[in-house]
């Protein structure tokens, strides 16, 4: 039953950050593709899913998948305790920054509501997590935070880093080492199909390149003027 439920939880996290601000309809390869799974595993998940009282995803065959109140409920709760939990990993237990995502992903199924208060008291009700990802509020509504990958930010334009992906231990390490983190500014001054040059940050003299494969981690906001 453990087993059983932590896929739920998988698959439920999945679709929400796969389908975005925008809920769009989530495609079965899709989910296949970030689950390291088969598309028909994805098909017989999402239809036990939808058969459940109340469902937990409303599924279109041949179209995508998408939450219903009770499973987007479930995956926001999900995400807040594997937030908490990289937070509490990092700034309380010590683990590099780039090893509490691995850590956090095995035990958020798993922490009773009285752990997550506990652990959410212990750091002062914190609301970003050591990546810079909003923690989604215990009740309420939740909504994705307002900013955009730095592959789309025009050029020219100054703006600030919001977060860096949690998914590649190497590409958070560099990351780190070039001082990309959240709160920096940058600006995007060259773009080619291959890298962006950045403009110099404090402490650096001249511009710099950054592959496309670091550009894809990182998600930038505005500046405030």
């Amino acid at each position: 039953m453990a087993a059983t439920s932590q896929a739920v939880d998988d698959y439920l996290k999945a679709i929400l950050e796969l389908s975005g601000s925008a809920t769009e309809l989530v495609s079965s390869n899709a989910l296949a593709a970030r689950l390291g799974v088969r598309a028909a595993s994805v098909t017989g998940m999402l239809q036990k899913l939808a058969a459940q009282r109340p469902p937990l995803v409303v599924y279109q065959k041949h179209r995508g998948v998408r939450l219903s109140s009770a499973g987007k409920q479930r995956a926001w709760e999900i995400v807040r305790h594997h937030r908490l939990l990289e937070l509490f990993l990092h700034n309380i237990l010590k683990y590099p920054l780039d090893e509490v995502h691995e850590e956090a992903e095995r035990l958020e199924h798993f922490i009773s509501e009285r752990f997550e208060d506990r652990v959410a008291a212990l750091l002062g009700d914190p609301k970003i997590d050591p990546h810079g990802h909003v923690i989604p509020h215990k009740h309420g509504t939740h909504a994705f935070p307002d900013e955009v990958p730095l592959a789309d930010w025009p050029a020219g334009e100054p703006a600030v880093i919001r977060s860096v992906g949690d998914r590649d231990p190497a590409a958070l390490r560099e990351l780190q080492r070039l001082d990309l983190v959240p709160g920096v500014t940058i600006v995007v001054k060259v773009r080619n199909p291959n890298a962006v040059t950045l403009s110099a940050l404090p402490g650096r003299n001249t511009p710099f390149r950054l592959s496309n494969e670091l550009v894809n981690q990182i998600a930038v906001a505005a500046t405030s003027r």
